[in-house]
Formats: C-alpha cells, structure tokens, sequence
C-alpha cells in the first residue's frame, strides 16, 4: 500500500510509533510551522487588562494572531482526518492539536514512567542482540530494524556508526 503526499498517514491504532513518525514528518512538510504547534502548543490571542491576561475577541485579533489560531486549526484537521473512528472518539473533544498528539501519546506509549521502562527493555534488547543460530540475514536485520526503529519512536536515536558496529559484532563467527 502506498500513501498519497496530499493525505496525511492513516492510524487505525497499529503500529503507533511508525505512525507518529511519519505523521511527524508529514506535518513539517507541509509547513514546519504545524510541527511547531504540536510540540509547543497554540498561541491564544490574548490582551492585558490590569494584572490580568484573558482571551481577545475575535473581533479584536490582528491578522498575525489569526494565522496563529488558523495554524492550529490546521494541525487539528490534519491529526482528525488521519485517525480512525475509535481513535477519533478518544481525542474529539481535545480543543487544539497539541491535546490530541499528547493524548495519543499517553494512550499508545504511556505515561513518562511506562516510556522509561520500555525504553529501558528495549535498550536492554539492543544490547543483547545478537543473530540466532538458523536464522537468516533478513530477518537477523528486520529484528534489529523493530529494535531500533521503536528507540527512535521514543526520542533515542543511535548514530549509524553505532548501528553499524552492533550489527557487525552481532553476527556469528561463522
């Protein structure tokens, strides 16, 4: 199956780390700026009145506060048109993009303390590889892939040289 440049990538609720990275990259090809909206959340156009900050109007934004909002509006149509309907209901009340990429997030990778621990075992799985006696280069690298591939989908990215060597240093004598 292929995936269209114009549509953004279809999550049903499998394989969530491929899907977050190549919703990620498909975002900031369309303009980096929705990336940025997820990762640091919509700017509110907002005034001071005395101490305090509140919402503008509407009526009162300016042009470059309405491409702010217009950005995350952008984002959100984006994210919703990707998910599937039991994905959909979990995050449609979810007001802006950056709530429905943190919820996902949750709900496919768990709180901080779950990624640490599943971090911690995948680490555990790299450092351990090693090639099973019968198997075939194939699958030897498509294990190693998984392994490595679902790291990065938690923010730990190893230098290709790293990448290199490991899988060297895991082929067998023979």
């Amino acid at each position: 199956m292929t995936q269209s440049i114009d549509k953004p990538p279809y999550f049903n609720g499998a394989h969530y780390s491929h899907w977050k990275n190549w919703m990620m990259i498909f975002l900031q090809s369309i303009d980096y700026k929705l990336w940025d909206i997820i990762e640091d959340g919509p700017t509110i156009p907002s005034k001071r009145v005395g101490e305090i900050l509140i919402p503008k109007e509407r009526h009162e934004w300016s042009d470059q506060e309405r491409k702010q909002v217009q950005l995350n509006a952008k984002a959100l149509h984006i994210l919703l048109c990707a998910l599937g309907p039991n994905k959909f209901a979990k995050v449609s009340s979810c007001d802006n993009a950056k709530e429905i990429w943190d919820k996902l997030e949750v709900i496919h990778e768990g709180t901080n303390e779950v990624k640490e621990t599943k971090i911690a075992l995948l680490s555990l799985n790299y450092e351990n590889f090693k090639m099973d006696p019968n198997e075939v280069i194939k699958a030897m690298f498509n294990r190693f892939s998984i392994i490595v591939n679902e790291l990065k989908g938690f923010g730990e990215a190893i230098p290709e040289d790293k990448l290199v060597r490991k899988l060297i240093y895991s082929l067998p004598e023979s």
